[in-house]
C-alpha cells in the first residue's frame, strides 16, 4: 500500500500494472475490424441516420419482398458507362440518379456486402427526408409506394412496370342499396392497405368485419337515388373485390386528439393469427384466400411523436424469423415468432390492460402498427441474382471494406508495439523515480493517471499545492511525491506543466526576497540603473517563463512591491496583456531605440539589484541612472503639449461663443415657435454632439471643422423633412440654430449647405394662421421614398417580439406570462435559411396552443381588424410588425369528439413530409 504521509513512498499508485506481464489487448481501445464483417447466412443491417428507424424498417421488408426485388434489379440504369457495359470507371464514385437507382444499390448492398450494416445516406438524401425529424411510418409507407408506383409507370418491361399493382394492389367497392327501390350504386376503388380502427377490438378479424360493416344512410344523411329521384333511406358497405399478393393491414394506433391538437398512441392489445383466411370477407367465394404472416412493424414508446420502430419479418427462402433492429439484426429460435420482449417495453399505466392469453399460432400485441400477409402458395422461393453492374458496384465497396479492415488491424499492431515501447519505459523509469538530490516534488494525482494507461497524461499541473508565496503547502505534502531530477526532466520534456518545484525555483524564490528587499534601499547619486516598473512587477514570472515553467501564482506576480500596494488602475486587463507582449525592461524604450521620456514609468534601482536582476535577464535593455532620455521623443512631447494647449483654447472659444448650441434648453423649438424671430437655421444632431465631445474632452477628441449639413438633404439637394415631422419623429435628427449663432457658426465652421426654415405671418393675424417654408424646399419623391424604406424596414426583421392578447367575450385577456413570439418576416426564403441559427424552426402559432390551450384550428387571429387567415403570408405583408399585439379569438369546442374524427383527418392532414421528395411526384 501506499504511505500518503509519506512523499517518498512509490509503492501502491498504480505501477503493478507495469510490473509484469501484460495482455497485449490493454495497449489498444481499437475494437477489432472483423466485428463489423458480416456474419455467414447473415442479413445486413441498415444505419440508423438520427431517426430514421421508420425508414430502415420498410427497407428490410421490402428487401425480403422477392417479387419486388427482382423487377428493381431489372430496371435499366440512367448511367451510359453500364448501359454500354464499359464498366465502372476506377476514378468515379457511382452516384444513383432515380430513386429505383437508389433502390437497386441498396438491395445489392444489402444482398452481397461483406459490412454488418450499410449506410443508406443516400437514399434518405434523394427522397429529401429530415434526419434529425421521427416521421408517421404509415404515411411514409404510403407515399413511397405510391412514389415508386409512379416512377417504375414509366418503364417498358411489364413485369417492372406492374410490380406495385401486382404485389400490394386490390380492389374494393363503395355499394350503395336504396330500401325504396332496391337499386344498387358501385364505385370502384383500388387500395394498397387496409386501414383497419383497432379502438374497441381485441382480434384482427374484429377490425377487419368493422371496416366491411353495413352503415345506414337515414334523416339527414339520406340517399339520392336515380331510380326514385329524391332522397331516400338507403344502405351503405364496403365490398372487397380482389386482393393483392401482399395484404398490408394498417392498425389505426396513432389517432388525432382534439383535446390536444396532436396526434396520440393508442396501446391496446390486438391479437392475430399466423394464418389468415380472408375468404369469409370476399364478395367472390371462389378464390385462394389464406394468407399467411410475413412481417410485423412494431413501435415501442407510449408516445406517437417519440420511440423507435423495428421490424419482424419472415424469410421467405427459408421460413425463419428476424428481428430487423437498425443495424442489429437477430434471428429467432425455432423459426418462430417471438413477439414478449416488445410488449414489455411500454411504459406502464395504471389503465393497461393485461396481455391476454394467446393460443398457438396466435400473436397479440399492443405496439403492432403495420400486419404484412403474404398469399400462400405451393410454388418455390424465387433466387435472385444481382445484376453484373451492380454487383461490381458491391465488389468495389467491398473492397473499400476489407482496405479499412486492413488499416484497422494495422493500428491495433501500432498501438501495441507503442503499449510495448510504453512499457519498457515505465519500467525502467519507476525503478529511476525514487529520489536523493537532486530531486522534484510532483503530483500524485497525476503520476497516478500517468501509470494508468486508459487516461493519456495532460501537462502536470502543481498550482493546487503551493502556499500563498509560490512554495510548496506544508499541508500538500500527502498529495504530492518527491523524485528524481532525472525522472522529472523527462516529465516536463514530454508532457509540459508545471510551475516545477525543484532547486532551481526554490533559488529563484530566495532571489526573489533579495531584490525586494534591494527595492527598499534608496539610490543616492548617480549610481543605480533604470528599470520599468511594469517589468519589476512581473520580473519573476518572466523569470519562470524562461525556465520553461510557467508560474500561474498571480497573487506573487502582482504583489506588493517596494512597500507600496499596487495600483489599481494598473491592474487592469488590458495592461497585463500589453506588460506579457515585453521583454524585461524593454517597456521603458522607447520607438526610436532610446530611453523613454516618461519617468512616471520607471524607477532606479541599486547596482547590487541590476546585477541579480541580469542573471535572469542577460539581454535586457540596460540604461545608468545618468543616461540622457530619447531626444526625439522630447520633441514630439513638445508638439503634442502646444496642439493640445492649442485645442484647449479652441474648445474654450467656441464653447463660449456657441453657449446656445451647447444647452439644450437654450435652443429654439419648432413645436413653440419663438416671437422674436422669423427664421432660423437646421444643423444635423450628429454635427452637435460630435461637436461637443470636443469641446468636452479637447485633448482626447479631435476638432470639428466641418457642418455636413448634406446628410439632411436628397440627392437633388432638397430637404427630407417636413415642418411637421421636425416637430415629432425626425426632431431627434436636427438641431436648430438661432440667426445670430449661425453667423458665428459660418466663421468658425466650414458650412457645406445653408438649410433654413421660414415663418411667414400677416400683421395681427392670429399665430396659428402662420405659414412655414423652407429654404431648400422639401424634395416631395425622396421624402415619399424614404417613409416606404421606413416602412419596409419595419416589415423586414429577423427577430422581434409580438404580443398575443386572447379576447373572451370580446374582451381582452392578458395571460400571465403571455408568449411573445421571436419570429423571422419578410425576408426571402433562402436569406432566412442562411440566417438562422443552427436548429431554429420557423416561428409556430402552435405556440399560441400551449400557452392558451387553444388548438391551431380553433385560432381566430387578428390585427387590427384585419383576419390573419392566409398561412403562405409573411408577417410582414399581413402588417404584424415588432411589438404588435394579435388577438386570439378561440371557437367554442365540440362536445362529441368521437362524431368529429372523421372531419378531424380532414382538418389536420399529416404535413410530416411536406417538402421532400415524397410528394415531388
Amino acid at each position: 500500500r501506499n504511505c500518503r504521509g509519506n512523499p517518498n513512498c512509490l509503492v501502491g499508485i498504480g505501477e503493478h500494472v507495469w510490473l509484469g506481464e501484460i495482455d497485449e489487448n490493454s495497449f489498444h481501445n481499437i475494437d477489432d475490424p472483423n466485428c463489423e464483417r458480416r456474419k455467414k447466412n447473415a442479413f445486413v443491417g441498415l444505419t440508423n441516420l438520427g431517426a430514421t428507424c421508420y425508414v430502415n424498417t420498410f427497407l428490410q421488408m421490402w428487401f425480403l419482398n422477392l417479387e419486388l426485388r427482382q423487377a428493381l434489379y431489372l430496371c435499366p440504369s440512367t448511367c451510359s458507362e453500364y448501359v454500354a457495359g464499359e464498366g465502372i470507371p476506377k476514378d468515379k464514385d457511382y452516384e444513383p440518379q432515380t430513386i429505383c437507382e437508389h433502390l437497386q444499390y441498396l438491395f445489392a448492398l444489402l444482398q452481397n456486402s461483406k459490412r454488418r450494416y450499410i449506410d443508406p445516406s443516400g437514399f434518405v438524401k434523394a427522397l429529401g427526408l429530415d434526419t434529425g425529424q421521427q416521421q408517421d411510418a404509415q404515411e411514409f409507407s404510403k407515399l413511397f409506394m405510391s412514389l415508386l408506383e409512379d416512377t417504375l409507370s414509366k418503364q417498358k418491361n411489364p413485369d417492372v412496370r406492374n410490380i406495385v399493382q401486382k404485389q400490394f394492389c386490390g380492389e374494393y367497392a363503395y355499394v350503395t342499396v336504396c330500401n325504396q327501390c332496391g337499386r344498387e350504386s358501385k364505385l370502384v376503388s383500388k387500395f394498397y392497405e387496409l386501414e383497419l380502427n383497432i379502438q374497441g377490438h381485441k382480434q384482427l378479424t374484429d377490425c377487419i368485419t368493422e371496416f366491411l360493416k353495413e352503415e345506414k344512410l337515414e334523416g339527414d344523411n339520406r340517399y339520392f337515388c336515380e331510380t326514385c329521384q329524391s332522397k331516400q333511406n338507403a344502405t351503405r358497405k364496403i365490398r372487397l373485390l380482389s386482393l393483392p399478393c401482399t395484404l398490408n393491414l394498417q392498425l389505426m394506433r396513432f389517432v388525432f386528439d382534439r383535446q390536444t391538437g396532436h396526434k396520440k398512441k393508442l396501446n391496446t392489445y390486438i391479437g392475430f393469427s399466423e394464418l389468415l383466411d380472408m375468404e369469409p370477407f370476399m364478395e367472390q367465394k371462389n378464390g385462394v384466400y389464406v394468407y399467411e404472416l410475413s412481417a410485423v412493424l412494431i413501435h415501442r414508446g407510449v408516445s406517437a411523436y417519440s420511440g423507435h420502430y423495428i421490424a419482424h419479418v419472415k424469410d421467405p427462402q427459408t421460413g425463419e424469423w428476424y428481428k430487423f433492429n437498425d443495424e442489429d439484426i437477430e434471428k429467432m429460435e425455432g423459426k418462430k415468432l417471438q413477439l414478449g420482449i416488445e410488449e414489455d417495453l411500454a411504459e406502464p399505466s395504471k389503465s393497461q390492460t393485461r396481455k391476454p392469453k394467446c393460443g398457438k399460432g396466435t400473436h397479440c400485441s399492443r405496439n403492432a402498427y403495420m400486419l404484412v400477409y403474404r398469399l400462400q402458395t405451393r410454388e418455390k422461393s424465387l433466387t435472385i441474382e444481382v445484376p453484373a453492374f451492380l454487383q461490381e458496384l458491391v465488389e468495389r465497396d467491398n473492397c473499400k471494406f476489407e482496405e479499412w479492415c486492413n488499416e484497422m488491424a494495422e493500428m491495433r499492431k501500432q498501438s501495441v508495439a507503442r503499449g510495448k515501447i510504453k512499457h519498457e519505459e515505465v519500467k525502467e523509469l519507476y525503478k529511476r523515480l525514487p529520489a536523493e538530490a537532486p530531486y522534484d516534488f510532483i503530483s500524485l494525482e497525476w503520476l497516478q493517471k500517468w501509470l494508468d494507461e486508459s487516461t493519456p497524461p495532460k501537462p502536470i499541473d502543481n498550482t493546487a499545492c503551493l502556499c500563498s508565496h509560490g512554495k510548496l503547502h506544508p499541508d500538500k505534502i500527502s498529495i504530492m511525491k518527491r523524485i528524481s531530477e532525472y525522472v522529472a526532466d523527462f516529465f516536463y520534456r514530454r508532457y509540459g506543466g508545471g510551475p516545477r518545484l525543484n532547486r532551481l525555483k526554490n533559488q529563484l524564490n530566495e532571489d526573489y526576497k533579495t531584490v525586494t528587499n534591494l527595492l527598499k534601499i534608496t539610490v543616492k547619486g548617480n549610481d543605480g540603473f533604470w528599470v520599468g516598473k511594469a517589468s519589476l512587477r512581473s520580473w519573476r514570472q518572466l523569470a519562470l517563463e524562461q525556465l520553461n515553467e510557467q508560474d500561474e501564482d498571480t497573487e506573487h506576480s502582482n504583489g506588493k512591491m517596494n512597500g507600496n500596494a499596487q495600483n489599481k488602475d494598473e491592474s487592469n486587463e488590458e495592461k497585463r496583456e500589453e506588460e506579457e507582449e515585453l521583454n524585461f525592461n524593454e517597456d521603458i524604450v522607447c520607438p526610436h531605440g532610446d530611453l523613454c521620456i516618461s519617468e512616471n514609468e520607471r524607477r532606479v534601482v541599486s547596482k547590487e539589484a541590476w546585477e541579480k536582476l541580469k542573471q535572469y535577464f542577460p539581454k535586457a535593455p540596460e540604461f545608468p541612472n545618468n543616461k540622457e532620455c530619447c531626444s526625439q521623443c522630447k520633441i514630439l512631447e513638445r508638439e503634442g503639449e502646444e496642439n493640445e494647449a492649442l485645442h484647449k483654447m479652441m474648445a474654450s472659444e467656441q464653447k463660449t461663443s456657441l453657449q446656445n448650441l451647447f444647452h439644450d434648453k437654450c435652443r429654439p423649438c419648432l413645436g413653440s415657435w419663438p416671437q422674436e424671430t422669423d427664421e432660423l437655421y437646421i444643423v444635423s444632431q450628429f454635427f452637435v454632439e460630435e461637436w461637443r465631445k470636443f469641446v468636452r474632452r479637447p485633448t482626447r477628441c479631435s476638432p470639428v471643422s466641418s457642418v455636413g449639413n448634406s446628410a439632411l438633404l436628397c440627392p437633388h439637394g432638397g430637404l427630407m423633412f417636413t415642418y411637421a415631422s421636425m416637430t415629432k419623429e425626425d426632431s431627434k435628427l436636427i438641431a436648430l440654430i438661432w440667426p445670430s449663432e449661425w453667423e458665428r457658426i459660418q466663421k468658425l465652421f466650414v458650412v457645406d449647405h445653408v438649410i433654413k426654415i421660414t415663418r411667414t405671418q400677416a400683421a395681427g393675424a392670429d399665430p396659428e394662421s402662420a405659414l412655414y417654408g423652407s429654404e431648400p424646399q422639401l424634395c416631395p419623391e425622396c421624402r415619399e421614398g424614404l417613409l416606404c424604406q421606413q416602412q419596409r424596414d419595419l416589415r423586414e426583421y429577423t427577430q422581434a417580439t409580438i404580443y398575443i392578447h386572447k379576447v373572451v367575450d370580446n374582451k381582452k385577456v392578458m395571460k400571465d406570462a403571455a408568449p411573445e413570439l421571436n419570429v423571422s418576416s419578410s425576408e426571402a426564403e433562402e436569406e432566412r435559411e442562411e440566417n438562422k441559427p443552427e436548429g431554429e424552426q420557423d416561428p409556430d402559432f402552435n405556440q399560441i396552443m400551449h400557452a392558451f390551450s387553444v388548438a391551431p384550428f380553433d385560432q381566430n387571429l387578428s390585427i387590427d381588424g384585419k383576419i390573419l387567415s392566409d398561412d403562405t403570408a409573411t408577417l410582414g405583408s399581413l402588417g404584424v410588425i415588432p411589438e404588435s399585439v394579435i388577438l386570439l379569438k378561440a371557437d367554442e369546442p365540440i362536445a362529441d369528439y368521437a362524431a368529429m374524427d372523421d372531419v378531424m383527418q380532414v382538418c389536420m392532414p399529416e404535413e410530416g413530409f411536406k417538402g421532400t421528395g415524397l410528394l415531388g411526384h
